[in-house]
């Protein structure tokens, strides 16, 4: 017969591989508006650190009210007004200059460059690749090690 200890230790187990991959899955949310003020706290009366612009990705550390604690892919932190933003995925170049190339490969057409702190629209994930789409024009792939966000 187990005993009531070895039964709860094996749910606590079975649990923790269950939703471990959820639990460690980064909560991002990107700029929705044509600008907006990240700030010091979570209010208007805190002053401004940075503006952002559509799309800037950010990841989400903690929430007060209608107000989210983000970071930028430099580590910079701050607050934003949560109706301010949205679920739509976009990337930031991280690299100097990344390729952007017509297949997911490193053999594919190189499509054109895109600058270090360009922001992207991801349209698509396919394993060490992300599809992307700058604002009414190039789209194509990037390798995901030279951006963030994704």
């Amino acid at each position: 017969m187990f005993s009531l200890k070895y039964l709860f230790t094996l749910l606590v187990a079975l649990i923790s591989l269950v939703f471990a991959p959820a639990l460690q899955a980064r909560d991002m949310v990107s700029v929705a508006k044509s600008e907006i003020n990240m700030r010091t706290g979570a209010s208007t009366r805190h002053s401004v650190v940075w503006a952002l612009s559509t799309g800037y990705p950010l990841e989400v550390t903690a929430r007060k009210g209608k107000w989210l604690k983000v970071r930028d892919f430099e580590k910079d932190t701050g607050w934003v007004y949560r109706p301010l933003v949205n679920k739509k995925p976009h990337v930031i170049v991280k690299s100097s200059v990344a390729n952007v190339r017509s297949t997911p490969s490193t053999g594919g057409r190189i499509l054109g460059k895109a600058p270090y702190g360009e922001v992207l629209r991801t349209l698509e994930h396919r394993n060490n690749w992300v599809k992307v789409q700058r604002d009414g024009g190039l789209k194509g792939w990037i390798a995901k090690r030279l951006v963030w966000g994704w």
